[in-house]
């Protein structure tokens, strides 16, 4: 399968602006990731990004590995061990003030382009003071953008709600004025459906929800002219519990192996 993807990579080099490493879970746990990037580079000529939740940037072997990507995108939610804590649900092993002191490590280092992402959860890291806070240790870090995002994907825990229209607005405005104009952009908007089902509809499907949910629609769409029966394929993995589905925010996700809310039909 991953040769698959490989070859079809390097048949459309010229239509992919990055090959992205974002698997199920958290990509610097996998040792063999530095020789996965060199490959994938080496075989295709694309470039590569790696989405890290940054709680092993302390590890010198971890950044050595993300020194060979293209792009490199971390994770932060907090820089309050509370905080952090009850969104990010980190290993009791795992301490804040060591995660960030490793991404500031790895950011003085690091001659790729360096951004962030920070989720915003209301009643949870919402606050003026904690939009400030975060952003004056992001002003640290050599830094491209910054990216402030909601959920909007089925959470795994049912009190995880967006933050209000206000809320948001407080929380841009506060990155911009210390981060300055243009180094900051809203990620609120549903992702575009996915355009391409690549291998065996099945395991693709399965594949795809396993790292993230899958809005029931564009489920659906995506295995248009791919299967007979969509719906009916859809259907059939969720009475195999292979498939879930969830409704949040009123509408339809399936998900893989886990999730969280009411049954919708």
């Amino acid at each position: 399968y991953k040769r698959q993807v490989v070859d079809f990579v390097s048949r459309n080099r010229d239509s992919v602006d990055y090959v992205t490493f974002v698997p199920d879970g958290e990509p610097t746990l996998d040792a063999c990731m530095g020789r996965i990037i060199e490959f994938v580079k080496g075989e295709t000529g694309v470039r590569v990004a790696v989405l890290t939740n940054a709680s092993l940037l302390w590890m010198e072997d971890v950044c050595r590995d993300l020194e060979q990507a293209d792009v490199v995108s971390v994770k932060v939610d907090s820089v309050s061990e509370r905080v952090w804590r009850r969104i990010n649900r980190p290993h009791p092993s795992l301490v804040l003030e060591r995660v960030l002191d490793g991404i500031r490590e790895f950011s003085s280092s690091y001659k790729g382009t360096l951004i962030s992402e920070t989720m915003f959860v209301r009643g949870v890291n919402t606050d003026k003071g904690v939009y400030r806070d975060i952003a004056t240790f992001l002003r640290g870090l050599r830094l491209s953008k910054a990216y402030i995002s909601v959920p909007i994907r089925t959470p795994a825990e049912s009190f995880v709600e967006p933050p209000t229209e206000r809320e948001l607005v407080e929380a841009y405005e506060e990155f911009q004025g210390v981060l300055g104009s243009g180094r900051v952009e809203l990620l609120n908007m549903p992702e575009p459906p996915p355009r391409l089902v690549s291998g065996d509809p099945v395991a693709w499907l399965l594949n795809t929800c396993a790292v993230h949910p899958l809005r029931y629609g564009e489920a659906v769409e995506a295995l248009v002219g791919r299967v007979e029966d969509p719906v009916g394929l859809i259907e059939g993995l969720v009475r195999e519990n292979l498939l879930l589905k969830t409704e949040y925010g009123g509408q339809c996700s399936s998900l893989g192996t886990l999730g969280v809310g009411s049954e919708c039909g």
